[in-house]
Formats: C-alpha cells, structure tokens, sequence
C-alpha cells in the first residue's frame, strides 16, 4: 500500500524530506478524553490491550485528534513475558505486577519461546485492523521492549526505582542471567518480525531501564542482545531508544539500526558527532509541554534549530505524561510542522 504521508520512513532511510516527520511516545494514551472513554468501555488496560477492535481504535485516535506523522500501536512492552508464560497485572496507581517472578533455572525452564501468533496474536490482529482502518494515511510503527528492559520487570516482579532484584541477579548470576535474556531474545525476535508481517512499517525497541546500568554491564548485559534483534529485522526499519544510556551512543549508533532515539539529557550536537550516519529521533523534555504557548513554540525552535531538518524526526524524550493539555501537544506538533517546513 502506498502511504499518502510517507515522512517518518523517508527521515528514516535518510532520504530527503520536506519537512520534519513529528511523532509522541504514549501519543495514544490519557491525555485523550476518547482514550479515557474507550479504556472504560474495555473496563481495564489489559483487556484494552487484548482487545484489537479497542487497541485499534485507540491508535489511531492520535493521528486524527493531533495531527501526529504516525500511528504506533497501542499495546505494552509486557505481552513478551505474558507470551513466554508469565502473565502480569496493571494495578492502578502501582503500575504492572507480576504475581510470579523467575529468579531461578527452574523458573527459566517454565518459560517458552513466545509465539508471536499463537501467544500475542492479539497485537498481531490489531495491526492488521489498523493498517486497513489508516488506509495508507500515516506509517505504522509496532514495538517491543529491549531484553534488559523486559529482564528487569520478569525478575523484579514489579516496577522499581533501582530494579536491585534484577541487577543483583547480572553480578551473583551471570550464567542465568544471560540465558534469560537469550529466551527474551528469541521471543522478541520472532515478535518485532511478525509485527513487520502483519504491517508495522518501522519497529521501535524500548529500553527503558538502560540508565540504571554501568557502561560496562550495559555492553554486557542489553547491547549484544539488542544487536541480535537489530542484525535479524531486515523487513522494515528499526529504531533504538535507550532512555538514559548517553555513555552507549556511539555503541547504539554502530548497531544495525535506521534511527537512534534520544533522551532529553542528551546533547544534540554531540549526538551527532557520536552517530553521524543514523537519523536522530527526540528530545524534548515532556515537561515543556506544561509550559505556555510562546515558550514550546520557541523550544521546538531551539531544538529543530539544533537537530536540522534532515535525518531528523521530532519527538519528546520520553513519553508524554497524562496529565498533559492535549492543546500543549498541538502547539508542539504545529510547531514542529511549521518551523521544519521552511
């Protein structure tokens, strides 16, 4: 199918555009009343998220609501685990649970490889409804957690601050702890790729506990893992986010990726001195969309301004928060559309 805004994938081959493609990690989320109403409809985030007439619905909200470059698929980087044989939870006010943890060979031996269609045929299904629903309007981006990411969440049982459980396990259990994150691997793998079968135009990999680590465990423990996934997508392109590993961007920039997404601690114009033949994806700060008009048109000034409008697509660094004016996000995608277009 031809794609009548094609923006985010040209930016990310690095072909030249018109303008920069603008897209929001947790674009399709809480800061939409009709998120809110279909989320209540379905009664719970996972029934949502198990839901691909619901799921659907909600991802494309985004494009039509605010005028975003791209759909990216509504669903959470936990359905790997729930695929491999550990079910979690969504607790309100806590975040994911998982009633059961694999600290343990046993434990990894309870565990499967996921597969994609048989485990999370749901995601699967929901990209399909949402590739026929867009009708070529927008580029759909599908996602995974990284495998360090995901780690840390099947061995911690929940969120954390430090995840203490999970690195602990890196320096009393190397041993298992590689042979986890190889199961995660596989799993991932063979997700992200059924993904690109069902339609994802550009995959994204979440790693969003990359900053708890050292550099040394990270080319440890996250790198050779997400290079593996890297060096097996061939289908579509791949972007790599890894939220607070400013130490590994140069790492990052060598692996088999189109894109390098960045935080908002990290310095544009050093970031392309470390990766200077990738497409750059970032980086405001979610916090300047609490600011006022005036002030986000004139941040997205300074950040395209340092970014350029080539090899570029324009992003927060993290995901937007939900409590965030949906009108902020607006005046940060109009911006970025007007000023990038000249």
């Amino acid at each position: 199918m031809n794609l009548q805004n094609d923006l985010l994938l040209r930016a990310a081959r690095g072909e030249k555009v018109e303008r920069t493609p603008v897209w929001m990690m947790r674009q399709a989320g809480r800061i939409l009343a009709e998120y809110r109403a279909v989320r209540e409809k379905a009664g719970s985030f996972i029934q949502l998220a198990t839901t691909p007439e619901l799921a659907a619905e909600v991802t494309i909200q985004p494009v039509d609501l605010l005028g975003v470059d791209a759909a990216i698929i509504f669903s959470d980087i936990l359905v790997v685990p729930e695929g491999m044989g550990l079910p979690y939870e969504m607790v309100e006010q806590r975040g994911p649970v998982f009633p059961r943890t694999v600290r343990t060979s046993a434990d990894l031996d309870s565990l499967r490889i996921a597969d994609p269609e048989g485990d999370l045929g749901y995601v699967l299904e929901a990209i399909r409804i949402v590739k026929r629903d867009l009708n070529g309007r927008v580029p759909l981006i599908g996602f995974a957690g990284a495998p360090f990411t995901i780690f840390c969440y099947m061995t911690e049982g929940k969120g954390s601050k430090t995840f203490s459980v999970a690195k602990k396990l890196l320096y009393t259990d190397p041993e298992f702890s590689h042979a986890l994150l190889q199961k995660i691997t596989d799993s991932t793998i063979a997700y992200l790729k059924a993904q690109a079968v069902a339609g994802a135009n550009l995959l994204q990999i979440f790693d969003s506990w990359a900053g708890i680590l050292s550099p040394e465990q990270y080319r440890t423990f996250s790198l050779p893992y997400i290079k593996q996934i890297c060096d097996a997508i061939n289908e579509v392109p791949v972007t790599v986010f890894a939220k607070g590993a400013f130490f590994a961007r140069k790492e990052i920039g060598a692996l088999n990726c189109e894109v390098v997404g960045l935080d908002w601690n990290m310095d544009a114009a050093e970031s392309r001195e470390l990766i200077p033949d990738k497409t750059l994806q970032g980086n405001l700060d979610p916090c300047v969309l609490y600011a006022t008009y005036d002030q986000i048109r004139a941040e997205v000034k300074k950040m395209v301004d340092l970014f350029g409008t080539q090899r570029y697509i324009a992003n927060l660094g993290h995901g937007v928060y939900p409590d965030t004016d949906p009108d902020k996000v607006r005046c940060f995608i109009e911006a970025v559309k007007e000023y990038s277009a000249r």
